[in-house]
């Protein structure tokens, strides 16, 4: 009877890893993963129980003094991206602060620039990014976006 259980949980571990493509990866990464998806988790709660200057507040009280290398905003921006989708309203804001969380808890060094969308008649459309030095980490081209602010850490 035990190993009927096993079996039947074997299998359900194993359907997971292949709904995820969990099996693909390293075990690193899917700490990584998980670690990830635990911070955007944490920040999509806080904005929605805060506000976005407390959130980035406690963000920013981060030591983050260094450029982040090319490997590191690859994997920060595959992690966030990819935890984004397994949680609900996860916006382009929840990730950058998350993407800039996970930078600055290696010492790293990012900015979040706010932008609105040109051209869009008589509606708003605000976006985020989450940029490190030249690069942008998380949030897609800038065209067609009119730069408002930028929060740097």
């Amino acid at each position: 009877m035990r190993k009927i259980k096993d079996l039947k949980r074997m299998e359900r571990i194993r359907r997971i890893a292949t709904r995820f493509r969990l099996r693909r990866l390293s075990g690193r990464e899917v700490l990584f993963l998980a670690r990830c998806l635990a911070v955007v988790s944490v920040v999509r709660l806080a904005l929605t129980l805060s506000s976005y200057n407390r959130v980035r507040g406690l963000i920013t009280r981060l030591d983050a003094r260094h450029d982040a290398g090319i490997a590191d905003l690859r994997r920060v921006a595959w992690g966030v991206a990819a935890a984004a989708r397994l949680v609900p309203g996860a916006s382009c804001l929840t990730q950058a602060l998350a993407g800039q969380y996970l930078l600055a808890r290696e010492g790293n060094a990012s900015k979040i620039s706010i932008g609105i969308e040109r051209e869009t008649g008589s509606e708003l459309k605000a976006h985020a990014w989450l940029m490190s030095g030249n690069h942008i980490v998380l949030g897609g081209s800038i065209n067609g976006f009119t730069h408002l602010v930028d929060h740097g850490s």
